[in-house]
């Protein structure tokens, strides 16, 4: 359940830091968090479907990561992302 092309491109975009930017934690934890929701929706759906359940959680987990090393780095740039996706602090 990867997401479209078009929509990722979109959410890097408005997440980027510089015109050339694609990789920075913002951008990072924006598309996780849009294939989060993505394969959250699946998983209401497919109830049974564990091997989705886990490659969902390894998204989970790695968002965590990401979300603790920009709190650590910038806490301006942490609350500014949060607020914008409406993830809790």
């Amino acid at each position: 359940m990867p997401i479209a092309a078009e929509t990722k491109s979109q959410i890097i975009t408005s997440n980027k830091r510089h015109e050339k930017d694609s990789g920075s934690p913002e951008v990072q934890i924006a598309v996780l968090t849009a294939s989060i929701k993505e394969l959250t929706s699946h998983m209401q759906r497919h109830k049974k479907d564990y091997a989705s359940r886990r490659g969902l959680l390894l998204q989970v987990n790695r968002r965590n990561k990401l979300m603790r090393y920009l709190s650590k780095v910038s806490t301006e740039r942490y609350n500014q992302i949060a607020d914008k996706l409406g993830l809790r602090k």
